[in-house]
Protein backbone atom coordinates (compact mmCIF):
# COMPACT_ATOMS: atom_id res chain seq x y z
CA UNK A 1 0.00 0.00 0.00
CA UNK A 2 1.43 3.33 -0.38
CA UNK A 3 -0.09 6.54 1.49
CA UNK A 4 -2.43 8.90 -0.15
CA UNK A 5 0.96 11.96 1.02
CA UNK A 6 3.55 9.56 -1.34
CA UNK A 7 0.95 9.35 -4.01
CA UNK A 8 0.90 13.49 -3.84
CA UNK A 9 4.40 13.68 -3.79
CA UNK A 10 4.94 11.26 -6.50
CA UNK A 11 2.51 13.10 -9.15
CA UNK A 12 3.72 16.20 -7.90
CA UNK A 13 7.28 15.44 -8.86
CA UNK A 14 6.58 13.91 -11.96
CA UNK A 15 3.92 16.79 -13.26
CA UNK A 16 6.78 19.33 -12.33
CA UNK A 17 9.58 17.24 -14.55
CA UNK A 18 7.40 18.65 -17.39
CA UNK A 19 6.87 16.74 -20.60
CA UNK A 20 9.58 18.58 -22.77
CA UNK A 21 9.73 17.24 -25.86
CA UNK A 22 12.27 19.36 -27.02
CA UNK A 23 14.98 17.81 -29.34
CA UNK A 24 13.32 15.09 -29.66
CA UNK A 25 11.84 13.16 -33.27
CA UNK A 26 8.31 13.54 -34.16
CA UNK A 27 7.33 9.67 -34.43
CA UNK A 28 5.47 8.46 -37.90
CA UNK A 29 2.83 6.57 -35.48
CA UNK A 30 1.99 9.90 -33.85
CA UNK A 31 -0.56 10.94 -36.41
CA UNK A 32 -2.43 7.97 -36.80
CA UNK A 33 -2.64 7.48 -32.81
CA UNK A 34 -4.16 10.87 -32.36
CA UNK A 35 -6.61 10.22 -34.73
CA UNK A 36 -7.91 8.02 -32.29
CA UNK A 37 -7.74 10.10 -29.23
CA UNK A 38 -11.21 10.92 -29.26
CA UNK A 39 -12.52 7.67 -30.01
CA UNK A 40 -14.17 5.91 -26.74
CA UNK A 41 -11.54 2.96 -26.84
CA UNK A 42 -8.33 2.44 -24.39
CA UNK A 43 -5.17 3.31 -26.48
CA UNK A 44 -2.28 1.10 -26.14
CA UNK A 45 1.78 1.50 -27.31
CA UNK A 46 3.30 -1.49 -26.74
CA UNK A 47 7.19 -1.97 -27.71
CA UNK A 48 10.21 -3.33 -26.39
CA UNK A 49 12.06 -1.09 -23.80
CA UNK A 50 13.46 1.54 -24.83
CA UNK A 51 11.79 2.26 -28.17
CA UNK A 52 10.45 5.72 -27.58
CA UNK A 53 6.89 4.60 -26.31
CA UNK A 54 7.48 7.41 -22.82
CA UNK A 55 8.47 10.22 -25.42
CA UNK A 56 5.57 9.33 -27.93
CA UNK A 57 3.27 9.46 -25.07
CA UNK A 58 4.88 13.20 -23.85
CA UNK A 59 4.27 14.08 -27.65
CA UNK A 60 0.42 12.96 -27.21
CA UNK A 61 0.58 14.32 -23.59
CA UNK A 62 1.49 18.11 -26.02
CA UNK A 63 -1.83 17.36 -28.72
CA UNK A 64 -3.93 17.09 -25.74
CA UNK A 65 -5.92 19.34 -23.24
CA UNK A 66 -7.43 18.30 -18.92
CA UNK A 67 -4.88 15.52 -18.96
CA UNK A 68 -3.30 13.74 -16.40
CA UNK A 69 -0.22 11.28 -16.45
CA UNK A 70 1.51 9.19 -14.07
CA UNK A 71 4.88 6.72 -14.95
CA UNK A 72 4.60 3.71 -12.75
CA UNK A 73 8.47 2.75 -13.63
CA UNK A 74 8.95 5.01 -10.61
CA UNK A 75 10.37 2.49 -7.89
CA UNK A 76 8.16 4.21 -5.49
CA UNK A 77 5.21 2.51 -7.04
CA UNK A 78 6.69 -0.54 -5.61
CA UNK A 79 4.18 -1.52 -2.67
CA UNK A 80 0.98 0.14 -5.09
CA UNK A 81 -1.71 -2.22 -5.14
CA UNK A 82 -4.81 -2.70 -6.77
CA UNK A 83 -7.18 -1.04 -4.13
CA UNK A 84 -4.55 2.55 -4.21
CA UNK A 85 -6.08 3.38 -7.53
CA UNK A 86 -9.20 4.89 -5.60
CA UNK A 87 -6.55 7.39 -3.93
CA UNK A 88 -4.30 7.86 -6.68
CA UNK A 89 -7.42 8.80 -8.64
CA UNK A 90 -8.40 11.57 -6.37
CA UNK A 91 -4.88 12.57 -6.09
CA UNK A 92 -4.75 13.28 -9.91
CA UNK A 93 -7.40 15.01 -9.78
CA UNK A 94 -6.42 17.00 -7.13
CA UNK A 95 -3.15 18.31 -8.89
CA UNK A 96 -4.54 18.30 -12.56
CA UNK A 97 -8.03 19.79 -12.68
CA UNK A 98 -11.15 16.93 -13.62
CA UNK A 99 -8.27 15.28 -16.39
CA UNK A 100 -10.64 14.18 -19.45
CA UNK A 101 -7.31 12.03 -21.04
CA UNK A 102 -5.66 9.68 -18.54
CA UNK A 103 -1.59 8.75 -19.64
CA UNK A 104 -0.19 5.59 -18.01
CA UNK A 105 3.09 4.52 -18.27
CA UNK A 106 4.20 1.11 -17.60
CA UNK A 107 1.30 0.73 -15.99
CA UNK A 108 1.18 -3.62 -16.69
CA UNK A 109 3.53 -3.28 -13.13
CA UNK A 110 0.13 -2.71 -11.30
CA UNK A 111 -1.48 -6.33 -10.70
CA UNK A 112 -5.04 -5.86 -11.85
CA UNK A 113 -4.48 -2.77 -13.41
CA UNK A 114 -7.17 -3.71 -16.22
CA UNK A 115 -10.15 -3.42 -13.43
CA UNK A 116 -9.27 0.37 -12.80
CA UNK A 117 -8.63 0.99 -16.62
CA UNK A 118 -12.25 -0.47 -17.22
CA UNK A 119 -14.17 1.85 -14.90
CA UNK A 120 -12.18 5.12 -16.54
CA UNK A 121 -13.50 3.68 -19.51
CA UNK A 122 -17.24 3.12 -18.22
CA UNK A 123 -16.82 6.94 -16.51
CA UNK A 124 -16.33 8.20 -20.12
CA UNK A 125 -12.37 8.72 -19.25
CA UNK A 126 -10.41 8.37 -22.45
CA UNK A 127 -7.08 6.40 -21.37
CA UNK A 128 -3.82 5.59 -23.05
CA UNK A 129 -1.58 3.07 -21.91
CA UNK A 130 2.15 1.75 -22.72
CA UNK A 131 3.87 -1.31 -21.86
CA UNK A 132 6.91 -3.97 -22.49
CA UNK A 133 5.14 -7.17 -22.50
CA UNK A 134 2.43 -8.03 -24.81
CA UNK A 135 1.49 -11.48 -23.68
CA UNK A 136 0.50 -9.83 -20.15
CA UNK A 137 -1.57 -6.73 -21.95
CA UNK A 138 -3.44 -8.73 -24.40
CA UNK A 139 -4.26 -11.12 -21.39
CA UNK A 140 -5.57 -8.85 -19.18
CA UNK A 141 -7.05 -6.85 -21.57
CA UNK A 142 -8.93 -9.36 -23.16
CA UNK A 143 -10.37 -10.19 -20.47
CA UNK A 144 -12.32 -6.77 -18.95
CA UNK A 145 -12.01 -5.01 -21.92
CA UNK A 146 -12.73 -6.73 -24.86
CA UNK A 147 -13.27 -4.75 -28.24
CA UNK A 148 -12.69 -1.97 -26.08
CA UNK A 149 -8.75 -1.05 -26.81
CA UNK A 150 -6.77 -0.78 -29.83
CA UNK A 151 -3.40 -1.47 -29.94
CA UNK A 152 -0.34 0.15 -31.70
CA UNK A 153 2.96 -1.06 -31.98
CA UNK A 154 5.91 0.61 -31.05
CA UNK A 155 9.20 0.11 -32.61
CA UNK A 156 12.51 2.06 -32.26
CA UNK A 157 13.54 4.69 -35.36
CA UNK A 158 12.66 3.80 -38.77
CA UNK A 159 15.35 5.02 -41.40
CA UNK A 160 13.18 7.97 -42.38
CA UNK A 161 13.57 8.78 -38.61
CA UNK A 162 17.44 7.81 -38.16
CA UNK A 163 17.76 10.74 -40.46
CA UNK A 164 15.31 13.48 -38.90
CA UNK A 165 17.80 12.38 -35.80
CA UNK A 166 20.54 13.23 -37.61
CA UNK A 167 18.69 16.43 -38.69
CA UNK A 168 18.61 14.84 -42.60
CA UNK A 169 15.05 15.35 -44.57
CA UNK A 170 15.48 13.54 -47.22
CA UNK A 171 13.48 15.09 -50.81
CA UNK A 172 12.33 13.20 -54.02
CA UNK A 173 15.20 14.41 -55.94
CA UNK A 174 17.88 12.78 -53.86
CA UNK A 175 18.62 9.32 -55.22
CA UNK A 176 19.13 11.34 -58.16
CA UNK A 177 21.80 13.30 -56.73
CA UNK A 178 25.30 12.11 -56.53
CA UNK A 179 26.32 13.53 -53.72
CA UNK A 180 23.13 12.97 -51.67
CA UNK A 181 23.07 9.35 -52.77
CA UNK A 182 26.33 8.99 -51.00
CA UNK A 183 24.99 10.37 -48.12
CA UNK A 184 22.09 8.52 -47.84
CA UNK A 185 23.73 5.12 -48.42
CA UNK A 186 26.55 6.09 -45.95
CA UNK A 187 23.78 6.79 -43.50
CA UNK A 188 22.00 2.86 -44.30
CA UNK A 189 25.40 1.46 -43.33
CA UNK A 190 25.06 3.48 -40.40
CA UNK A 191 21.60 2.44 -39.12
CA UNK A 192 21.80 -1.25 -39.93
CA UNK A 193 23.97 -1.33 -38.17
CA UNK A 194 23.70 1.06 -34.85
CA UNK A 195 19.61 0.81 -35.36
CA UNK A 196 17.57 2.77 -33.75
CA UNK A 197 17.39 2.85 -30.21
CA UNK A 198 17.20 7.11 -29.62
CA UNK A 199 19.02 6.86 -26.08
CA UNK A 200 21.90 5.13 -27.70
CA UNK A 201 21.82 6.67 -31.15
CA UNK A 202 23.27 9.74 -28.44
CA UNK A 203 25.93 8.40 -27.06
CA UNK A 204 26.48 4.89 -28.21
CA UNK A 205 27.35 3.41 -25.00
CA UNK A 206 27.81 -0.20 -25.36
CA UNK A 207 26.82 -0.29 -21.51
CA UNK A 208 23.58 1.25 -21.96
CA UNK A 209 22.43 -1.32 -24.37
CA UNK A 210 23.92 -3.94 -21.95
CA UNK A 211 21.39 -2.69 -18.92
CA UNK A 212 18.59 -2.25 -21.41
CA UNK A 213 19.13 -5.88 -22.62
CA UNK A 214 19.66 -7.01 -19.01
CA UNK A 215 16.51 -4.97 -17.93
CA UNK A 216 14.51 -7.21 -20.85
CA UNK A 217 16.00 -10.19 -19.53
CA UNK A 218 15.50 -9.96 -15.54
CA UNK A 219 12.58 -7.99 -15.28
CA UNK A 220 10.43 -8.90 -18.08
CA UNK A 221 11.47 -12.77 -18.79
CA UNK A 222 12.81 -14.23 -15.80
CA UNK A 223 11.34 -12.71 -13.19
CA UNK A 224 8.05 -12.25 -15.18
CA UNK A 225 8.04 -16.25 -15.83
CA UNK A 226 9.69 -17.16 -12.87
CA UNK A 227 12.65 -18.96 -15.01
CA UNK A 228 15.56 -20.57 -13.62
CA UNK A 229 17.51 -22.16 -16.49
CA UNK A 230 18.88 -19.05 -16.67
CA UNK A 231 21.92 -19.94 -18.48
CA UNK A 232 20.12 -21.96 -21.35
CA UNK A 233 17.98 -18.48 -21.76
CA UNK A 234 21.18 -16.51 -22.37
CA UNK A 235 22.71 -19.36 -25.02
CA UNK A 236 19.36 -19.02 -27.05
CA UNK A 237 19.48 -15.18 -27.14
CA UNK A 238 22.95 -15.69 -28.51
CA UNK A 239 22.02 -18.50 -31.48
CA UNK A 240 19.13 -16.65 -32.48
CA UNK A 241 21.32 -13.27 -32.66
CA UNK A 242 24.31 -15.52 -34.37
CA UNK A 243 21.76 -16.85 -36.69
CA UNK A 244 19.06 -13.79 -37.60
CA UNK A 245 17.43 -14.80 -40.60
CA UNK A 246 18.39 -18.15 -40.73
CA UNK A 247 15.63 -21.25 -40.51
CA UNK A 248 15.79 -22.92 -37.37
CA UNK A 249 13.83 -25.73 -35.81
CA UNK A 250 12.58 -26.13 -32.05
CA UNK A 251 14.38 -29.65 -32.19
CA UNK A 252 17.60 -28.17 -33.52
CA UNK A 253 17.90 -25.36 -30.68
CA UNK A 254 17.12 -28.16 -28.44
CA UNK A 255 19.79 -30.17 -29.54
CA UNK A 256 22.42 -27.20 -29.82
CA UNK A 257 21.36 -25.98 -26.30
CA UNK A 258 21.44 -30.03 -24.92
CA UNK A 259 17.89 -30.15 -23.92
CA UNK A 260 15.97 -33.27 -23.57
CA UNK A 261 12.91 -31.59 -25.05
CA UNK A 262 11.77 -28.39 -27.12
CA UNK A 263 8.62 -27.47 -25.18
CA UNK A 264 11.27 -25.59 -22.97
CA UNK A 265 12.89 -23.59 -26.40
CA UNK A 266 9.14 -23.37 -27.61
CA UNK A 267 8.43 -21.63 -24.39
CA UNK A 268 11.66 -19.33 -24.20
CA UNK A 269 11.60 -17.85 -27.60
CA UNK A 270 7.58 -17.11 -26.87
CA UNK A 271 8.88 -15.39 -24.21
CA UNK A 272 11.28 -13.68 -26.15
CA UNK A 273 8.82 -12.45 -28.55
CA UNK A 274 6.49 -11.28 -26.04
CA UNK A 275 9.19 -9.25 -24.50
CA UNK A 276 9.42 -7.85 -28.70
CA UNK A 277 13.19 -8.81 -28.18
CA UNK A 278 12.66 -11.04 -31.02
CA UNK A 279 10.05 -11.79 -33.69
CA UNK A 280 9.51 -15.34 -35.50
CA UNK A 281 8.40 -15.46 -38.79
CA UNK A 282 6.53 -18.76 -40.60
CA UNK A 283 7.05 -19.97 -43.62
CA UNK A 284 3.80 -19.92 -45.94
CA UNK A 285 1.89 -22.78 -46.65
CA UNK A 286 -1.99 -23.24 -47.66
CA UNK A 287 -2.16 -25.61 -44.75
CA UNK A 288 -2.15 -23.94 -41.47
CA UNK A 289 -0.96 -27.22 -40.04
CA UNK A 290 2.03 -28.09 -42.26
CA UNK A 291 3.35 -23.99 -41.64
CA UNK A 292 2.63 -24.25 -37.50
CA UNK A 293 5.10 -27.52 -38.06
CA UNK A 294 7.41 -25.75 -40.76
CA UNK A 295 11.00 -24.18 -39.25
CA UNK A 296 10.99 -20.73 -38.35
CA UNK A 297 13.38 -17.61 -38.89
CA UNK A 298 14.07 -15.58 -36.23
CA UNK A 299 14.79 -11.37 -36.23
CA UNK A 300 15.78 -8.94 -33.76
CA UNK A 301 14.18 -5.82 -32.67
CA UNK A 302 17.17 -3.77 -33.10
CA UNK A 303 21.29 -4.68 -33.88
CA UNK A 304 22.02 -2.49 -31.18
CA UNK A 305 21.37 -5.90 -29.43
CA UNK A 306 23.97 -7.48 -31.49
CA UNK A 307 26.97 -5.65 -29.43
CA UNK A 308 26.09 -7.24 -26.31
CA UNK A 309 25.49 -10.92 -27.56
CA UNK A 310 29.56 -10.90 -29.29
CA UNK A 311 27.63 -11.21 -32.92
CA UNK A 312 29.72 -10.06 -35.93
CA UNK A 313 28.54 -7.51 -37.09
CA UNK A 314 30.89 -6.34 -39.83
CA UNK A 315 30.40 -10.04 -41.48
CA UNK A 316 27.00 -10.27 -41.41
CA UNK A 317 26.38 -7.25 -43.80
CA UNK A 318 23.38 -9.02 -45.67
CA UNK A 319 21.26 -10.12 -42.45
CA UNK A 320 21.46 -6.76 -40.92
CA UNK A 321 19.84 -5.32 -44.19
CA UNK A 322 17.57 -8.12 -44.52
CA UNK A 323 16.64 -7.45 -40.41
CA UNK A 324 16.16 -4.28 -41.16
CA UNK A 325 13.55 -5.02 -44.44
CA UNK A 326 11.73 -7.35 -42.44
CA UNK A 327 11.35 -4.40 -39.48
CA UNK A 328 10.35 -2.04 -41.87
CA UNK A 329 7.41 -4.39 -42.89
CA UNK A 330 6.43 -5.07 -39.41
CA UNK A 331 6.12 -0.87 -39.11
CA UNK A 332 3.54 -1.16 -41.81
CA UNK A 333 1.41 -3.56 -40.28
CA UNK A 334 1.97 -6.21 -43.01
CA UNK A 335 1.24 -9.56 -42.58
CA UNK A 336 4.26 -11.04 -43.58
CA UNK A 337 6.17 -15.02 -44.31
CA UNK A 338 9.08 -16.18 -45.97
CA UNK A 339 8.70 -19.26 -49.19
CA UNK A 340 10.95 -22.47 -49.07
CA UNK A 341 10.39 -24.36 -52.47
CA UNK A 342 12.64 -25.41 -54.95
CA UNK A 343 14.16 -22.02 -53.73
CA UNK A 344 13.79 -19.46 -51.66
CA UNK A 345 12.39 -16.21 -51.26
CA UNK A 346 12.67 -14.01 -48.03
CA UNK A 347 9.82 -12.52 -47.48
CA UNK A 348 5.74 -12.71 -49.24
CA UNK A 349 3.26 -10.00 -47.68
CA UNK A 350 -0.37 -11.62 -47.85
CA UNK A 351 -3.00 -9.35 -47.75
CA UNK A 352 -7.01 -10.98 -46.95
CA UNK A 353 -6.59 -14.30 -48.96
CA UNK A 354 -3.90 -14.00 -51.56
CA UNK A 355 0.11 -13.14 -51.78
CA UNK A 356 0.51 -9.56 -53.20
CA UNK A 357 4.23 -9.33 -53.30
CA UNK A 358 7.82 -10.93 -53.36
CA UNK A 359 10.22 -9.32 -51.80
CA UNK A 360 13.61 -10.94 -51.72
CA UNK A 361 16.76 -9.11 -49.91
CA UNK A 362 20.24 -9.29 -51.50
CA UNK A 363 23.17 -6.98 -50.24
CA UNK A 364 24.76 -7.28 -53.39
CA UNK A 365 23.81 -9.22 -56.66
CA UNK A 366 26.59 -10.89 -58.53
CA UNK A 367 27.00 -13.43 -60.95
CA UNK A 368 27.86 -15.99 -57.65
CA UNK A 369 24.15 -15.74 -56.48
CA UNK A 370 22.59 -13.98 -59.27
CA UNK A 371 20.77 -17.51 -60.11
CA UNK A 372 19.80 -18.62 -56.75
CA UNK A 373 18.57 -15.06 -55.85
CA UNK A 374 16.23 -14.14 -58.88
CA UNK A 375 15.11 -18.07 -59.41
CA UNK A 376 13.58 -18.55 -55.83
CA UNK A 377 11.68 -14.99 -56.58
CA UNK A 378 10.46 -15.73 -59.73
CA UNK A 379 9.61 -19.16 -58.59
CA UNK A 380 7.71 -17.72 -56.20
CA UNK A 381 5.68 -14.95 -58.71
CA UNK A 382 4.85 -17.99 -60.84
CA UNK A 383 3.37 -19.80 -57.97
CA UNK A 384 1.52 -16.80 -56.56
CA UNK A 385 0.89 -14.97 -60.12
CA UNK A 386 2.58 -12.12 -59.32
CA UNK A 387 3.49 -9.77 -62.79
CA UNK A 388 6.33 -7.95 -60.62
CA UNK A 389 8.99 -8.83 -57.89
CA UNK A 390 11.68 -7.21 -56.03
CA UNK A 391 15.02 -7.66 -55.01
CA UNK A 392 16.20 -5.32 -52.44
CA UNK A 393 20.04 -4.11 -52.91
CA UNK A 394 22.46 -2.01 -50.98
CA UNK A 395 22.70 0.19 -54.28
CA UNK A 396 21.99 -1.15 -57.25
CA UNK A 397 19.37 -0.30 -58.99
CA UNK A 398 18.11 -1.90 -62.49
CA UNK A 399 15.01 -3.47 -63.99
CA UNK A 400 15.41 -7.80 -65.26
CA UNK A 401 12.82 -9.27 -67.39
CA UNK A 402 12.74 -12.91 -67.03
CA UNK A 403 10.46 -15.70 -68.12
CA UNK A 404 7.67 -13.05 -68.75
CA UNK A 405 8.10 -11.52 -65.25
CA UNK A 406 9.94 -8.19 -64.14
CA UNK A 407 12.35 -8.21 -61.16
CA UNK A 408 12.95 -4.71 -59.66
CA UNK A 409 16.06 -4.39 -58.12
CA UNK A 410 16.02 -1.13 -55.82
CA UNK A 411 18.56 0.33 -53.28
CA UNK A 412 17.39 -0.02 -49.80
CA UNK A 413 17.50 3.80 -48.73
CA UNK A 414 15.17 4.23 -51.34
CA UNK A 415 12.83 1.55 -50.57
CA UNK A 416 12.69 2.43 -47.11
CA UNK A 417 12.33 6.55 -47.78
CA UNK A 418 9.77 5.68 -50.63
CA UNK A 419 12.02 7.67 -52.68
Amino acid sequence: MVMKDELRSIVAQQKAEGFSIEGTVRRDILDEILKWLKDSRVLILTGVRRSGKSTILKQLIRETKDYCYVNFEDERFMGFKAQDFEQLNETLIEMYGNPRVYFFDEVQNIERFEAFVRRLQDQGKKVVITGSNASLLSKELGTRLTGRYKPFEIYPFSFKEYLSFNKLEPQKDWSHITEKKVTLIRMLDDYIKNGGMPEYLKNKDKEYVKTVYENILYRDIIARYNIRRQKILKELVNILTANTSAPFTYNSLKTSLGLANSITVKEYISYLNNSFLFFELQKFDFSIRKQLNSPKKAYVIDPAFSHITGFNISANKGRLLENAVFLELKRKNKEVYYYSGKGECDFLIKEETKISEAIQVCYALDKSNKERETSGLTECMEKFKLKKGIIITHEQEEEIKTKGKTIKLIPAFKWLLKL
